[in-house]
């Protein structure tokens, strides 16, 4: 062929920095891995009787473009506990996860030009994403020494008059870090001011630890400016399941599902009824609760080996991640990662996957078994040891 008909923005797009190690791991006999930000507990089996019961009622068909009213309603119902009221007929959106929400969401609010501030280190669809609207990606970074939380003046120091969409994720992805309410407070107050739309990715909001997820959308003039994505993946161990909901106006809620009518149509009919038991089981509470518990487990066995080997990391209070810096011992994050897996044949993420001011970081999911996370922290040890500077 004489011409290249491949678009130039997804050309141009550089692949996962996730899916590139994953890809080197999977080729390794016996690598080991905490690469993975997925749940290691199976569905509960409560939720999967759902699932099959829709299957042999032959309850299979297409559902609303928006999602069953039950699941709408339902999932209206739950955000209350954080503090955030929704109608579930005109304001609630099911996707095929969190992810499409993000896609929807910037498509539905970004003109070509319109800048979106994207809180860094995150979640490595926001910056594509924003560029396949025709959006104009600006990092706004965070530091371990703010505990990776986004502060006012960083926040300030991005905006102009071409920003119209912040991007935030708390608990986040990759640092595990949380915003706390005074935090949320005073970006909230800037992004009055500023007259900026913020979507809030808040798929983590279940895992936190020692301190309650806030939404900053509870907040005072908030939520009529913002949307809050959330879904079943992570707390409810459903990621295969693909199944999100979002939550905000209902002009933007309407739009969203415009786009939505003509490119998936609609959420799995199976995965939406099983939905409807996760949210509305008499069990819940007690299901994320030993969930919650074993996370924390882990997250405390984790951050103690990292400081036992001498590398400083800023304690995660949410999510299922450590971001320890690797700064001390000489190399990028990249590699980092590279060598560890040539030699101790484990498997962490680079930091700069999740934006520039990632690098000299890795990331490393708990999300996996005690046992092989004490495995991969003995030799991710051997290997820090012999480069660590004196």
């Amino acid at each position: 062929m004489g011409k290249s008909y491949i678009s130039e923005i997804v050309r141009a797009m550089p692949d996962s920095g996730i899916k590139d190690f994953f890809d080197v791991a999977n080729s390794l006999d016996g690598a080991l891995s905490l690469g993975v930000g997925e749940p290691d507990f199976a569905t509960p089996k409560h939720i999967c009787d759902a699932a099959v019961r829709s299957i042999q009622s032959a309850d299979t068909k297409y559902t609303d473009n928006r999602g069953t009213v039950e699941l709408r309603r339902a999932a209206a119902d739950y955000l209350k506990k954080f503090g955030l009221y929704y109608h579930g007929e005109d304001q609630i959106l099911v996707t095929m996860g969190a992810s499409e929400g993000i896609d929807l969401a910037l498509r539905a609010l970004v003109n070509p030009g319109d800048e979106v501030l994207v809180t860094e280190p995150c979640y490595v669809s926001y910056e594509p994403c924003v560029e396949l609207c025709g959006g104009v990606p600006v990092a706004v970074e965070t530091k371990a020494s703010d505990r990776f939380r986004l502060t006012a003046a960083g926040l300030l120091e991005k905006i102009t008059d071409k920003t119209k969409v912040l991007m935030i994720s708390y608990p986040n992805n990759p640092t595990g870090a949380i915003m706390e309410e005074e935090d949320l407070k005073a970006v909230a107050k800037i992004v009055k001011e500023h007259d900026i739309f913020v979507i809030s990715d808040e798929i983590y909001a279940e895992l936190t630890y020692g301190k309650k997820h806030v939404s900053i959308a509870s907040l005072p003039g908030m939520a009529e400016r913002t949307l809050v994505l959330n879904g079943f993946s992570k707390a409810f161990a459903m990621t295969g399941w693909r199944l999100g909901f979002a939550a905000g106006p209902k002009d933007v809620i309407f739009y969203m599902n415009k786009i939505h009518q003509f490119t998936t149509m609609s959420a799995g009919t199976i995965s939406q009824r099983a939905a409807v038991c996760a949210l509305d089981s008499p069990v819940r509470e007690e299901v994320l609760g030993q969930m919650r518990k074993e996370y924390d487990k882990r997250r405390v066995i984790m951050v103690q080996g990292f400081m036992d080997m001498g590398l400083e990391v800023a304690e995660p209070k949410g999510a299922f991640y450590v971001f320890p810096s690797v700064a001390k011992l000489g190399m990028g994050s990249r590699e980092f990662c590279s060598r560890l897996l040539e030699e101790q044949k484990v498997a962490v993420i680079p930091g700069d996957a999740f934006g520039a001011c990632g690098d000299g970081f890795i990331r490393c999911s708990y999300a996996y078994s005690e046992d092989i996370i004490r495995e991969c922290l003995k030799k991710i040890a051997v290997f820090v040891k012999g480069r660590m500077k004196t």
